[in-house]
């Protein structure tokens, strides 16, 4: 396993936010962390890159406690922009090859042309969504060995998200794992091999996305809408 969470439990604000979560992500995997928003995903995923401090319960990468080591080995991206908006996109590419070790250059700009983006552009004159497609270029620059996109599709148009789907499948390294948290299941379902479904703060199901499919004689979409009874 690339990553372990063992028994993870997280208060914030005397309010329990995690509960005993164990989750295990394999090598050379796409997993779906999947649940409503408030269930506590973005909390996992900042835990798991060492931005809050657990309460009890261990998170283990490549077998060893999270920290320096595995911030230089998981590429992250975050549910909001955090980018300095001043910057240009170039300047933003400089720091992360500064940065970052494993920041490919070539990669990063082949990825911005792609997605139809210039690197003269000024952060704060960019819409979100095309915000959202720089951190995605960022994030997929990097030759990790687990890339964390925590609610890569929300705010971009629906005819874009197949796009940035197909993006992320052909630019991650060969052999690494991806943790997707979303609660846009459709949209993001086939890609998936194993999904992860969390509630108020609990693991409620974990399972092999065709097995669930095939068990279930239906879409992991439908599964999700009758677990939560959207």
């Amino acid at each position: 396993m690339i990553l372990e969470v063992k028994n993870l439990c997280k208060s914030i604000d005397n309010k329990k936010i995690l509960d005993n979560v164990t989750i295990n992500i394999p090598e050379g995997k796409i997993v779906g962390l999947l649940g409503k928003n408030g269930a506590g995903k973005s909390t996992l995923i900042k835990l798991i890159n060492d931005l809050l401090t657990v309460d009890s319960g261990e998170i283990l990468f490549k077998g060893k406690s999270i920290g320096v080591y595995s911030k230089s080995h998981i590429s992250y991206l975050p549910e909001r922009t955090y980018l300095d908006r001043g910057m240009k996109i170039k300047d933003v590419f400089k720091y992360f090859e500064d940065f970052y070790q494993d920041f490919n250059l070539e990669k990063a700009n082949k990825l911005l042309k792609d997605l139809d983006l210039d690197k003269d552009m000024i952060i704060k004159n960019m819409s979100k969504g095309m915000r959202e497609k720089l951190q995605l270029v960022l994030v997929m620059s990097r030759d990790a060995d687990l890339y964390i996109l925590d609610e890569p599709l929300g705010g971009v148009d629906p005819a874009t998200r197949d796009y940035i789907l197909d993006t992320i499948l052909s630019n991650f390294k060969e052999g690494a794992s991806i943790l997707i948290s979303t609660h846009l299941i459709s949209d993001i379902e086939r890609i998936l091999d194993e999904v992860v479904f969390i509630d108020k703060g609990k693991i409620i199901l974990e399972s092999n996305a065709d097995s669930l499919r095939e068990k279930e004689k239906c879409s992991i979409d439908d599964v999700f809408r009758r677990l939560f009874k959207c």
